[in-house]
């Protein structure tokens, strides 16, 4: 297990909110090495005591309940360097003292200083065999940026030992759907375009662009989440049985995904498409303002994109992934719906109006499975002729010890277990798909649609939200009419 991590980007709110609380409930859990160390790398020129003196509040504030013992433990461990990341020589600099250890380099800074932090690296010797590096998303902006930063970073580390991060692939529920899928007889027979009428991926965020401004206005809906957290469930979901859960075979399959996606043209884009921005409105009965981009910033903060995987399991089974800041409420759910029977016979409701048996996941807020079937609900003088929609809820067990993302990521990069990291042709795959879209918006000149804050999206996104939400947006909207 590598004993010492360089953490750069160690001012920033990641790495105060999430990577330092996910180190402190490792230390506390014995999961880290007794001589385990930190160094916190950044541009501001704190020293040691007044980095740590900065660091102790937001550890208590985000932990707590952890001991005053296990902080000052932590807080110990950590030595602070200021550093100018775009300066090769500073980086090399600041780390060449203590790679006679075994290094793990998190980079949690704007991937636009990845290349020359990554030189200073590896003229510090912190990136030769047998440290490793740890890489958060997103890896460029499109498949030029891409591919530049993955060849350049490649000439002084090996893939096998880079670890790509989407924290996504770190939650416990995310992890929960290859369980599911691959555990459980019930879903493995129907999971295919013979049974299986549509899927709906939905990842919602209730908050808006705030405080991330700059990034935003350079990414937008689609790059910022389909193009990382959407894909990666949209693999989860679609993959093929893997031979085994060894690292480069779930990632295998997941890459067979990405390459079997039908790229989006212009010619289809307002047909499976919709971008659209925030305007002001109300979340929770506050006020919201709009989305105000810079001048000239064409972004969206709702992205609707129906997705076609052209192969044997899924062709004709449309996937629609739906993402956007300001909405309803906060939720991510992969709703996955199931083809009516081949012969009805009942008198009520009619055919045409039955509800479909439906199989949701909900990820987030909570965790849940619901399984939607149609039931006979009336007393015994009726008979069976009328059935009536029956949930059933098969809630996880609350109280579970269950670590947050960054934790078993942390873990597992420190171990060298690759399973729940990106590939680099995942990568290229991924941005070879969303460049797709963004080609096809631009050559299509597809406008963006206003929605109010606190609402389900614009009107032209109905068709893409799964079947609850639509139906709360089509109310809205009958509202407003």
């Amino acid at each position: 297990m590598h004993d010492t991590l360089f953490l750069f980007g160690a001012t920033g709110d990641l790495a105060q909110r999430y990577l330092f609380p996910s180190l402190l409930r490792l230390l506390g859990d014995g999961l880290l090495p007794e001589d385990f160390k930190v160094r916190a790398l950044a541009l501001s020129p704190h020293d040691t005591e007044a980095f740590r003196e900065i660091l102790r509040p937001r550890l208590q504030q985000a932990m707590p309940m952890a001991s005053q013992d296990d902080i000052h433990s932590l807080l110990q461990r950590i030595d602070y360097r200021s550093v100018d990341l775009r300066n090769p020589d500073s980086v090399a600099e600041s780390v060449s003292d203590l790679v006679d250890r075994h290094c793990v380099s998190y980079l949690a800074i704007p991937p636009g200083l990845y290349i020359s932090t990554c030189e200073g690296l590896a003229k510090g010797g912190a990136l030769a065999a047998p440290h490793r590096l740890m890489l958060e998303k997103p890896i460029g902006s499109d498949s030029a940026s891409a591919e530049q930063i993955i060849s350049t970073i490649g000439q002084w580390i090996d893939e096998d030992r880079v670890f790509r991060l989407d924290h996504y692939l770190g939650k416990a529920a995310v992890q929960n759907l290859i369980a599911l899928r691959f555990g459980n007889t019930l879903l493995e027979a129907v999971w295919n375009r013979n049974y299986i009428e549509s899927v709906h991926i939905l990842v919602a965020e209730s908050e808006g662009v705030d405080g991330r401004d700059a990034y935003y206005a350079r990414s937008g809906a689609l790059r910022d989440m389909v193009q990382s957290h959407i894909l990666q469930l949209l693999c989860l979901v679609a993959m093929e049985p893997p031979a085994s859960l060894e690292a480069d075979r779930i990632r295998d399959e997941k890459v067979k995904v990405l390459r079997a996606l039908r790229p989006l043209t212009a010619k289809h884009a307002a047909r499976d498409s919709v971008r659209g921005r925030y305007t002001a409105g109300t979340i929770n009965g506050q006020p919201a303002q709009a989305y105000q981009p810079p001048e000239g910033s064409d972004v969206e903060t709702f992205a609707g994109v129906t997705a076609h995987i052209d192969n044997w399991r899924w062709s004709g089974v449309p996937f629609h992934l739906v993402t956007g800041k300001r909405l309803a409420e906060r939720t991510t759910r992969v709703v996955v719906t199931l083809k009516p029977v081949t012969h009805w016979l009942f008198e009520r409701p009619h055919r045409r109006n039955a509800t479909p048996n439906r199989i949701t996941f909900q990820l987030q807020p909570q965790e849940n499975i619901e399984l939607g079937l149609m039931s006979s609900l009336a007393g015994p003088e009726w008979g069976a002729l009328e059935l009536h929609p029956l949930e059933l809820e098969l809630s996880v067990p609350t109280g579970l010890h269950r670590r947050i993302a960054y934790e078993r990521l942390f873990l597992d990069a420190f171990n060298g277990n690759h399973a729940l990291f990106v590939r680099d042709d995942e990568v290229r795959a991924a941005w070879a798909w969303i460049d797709s879209v963004s080609d096809a918006w631009k050559e299509a000149k597809l406008p963006l649609q206003p929605y109010p804050a606190g609402e389900w999206g614009p009107r032209e996104a109905t068709g893409f939200l799964p079947a609850d939400a639509e139906a709360e947006a089509d109310a809205a909207h009958g509202g407003q009419a």
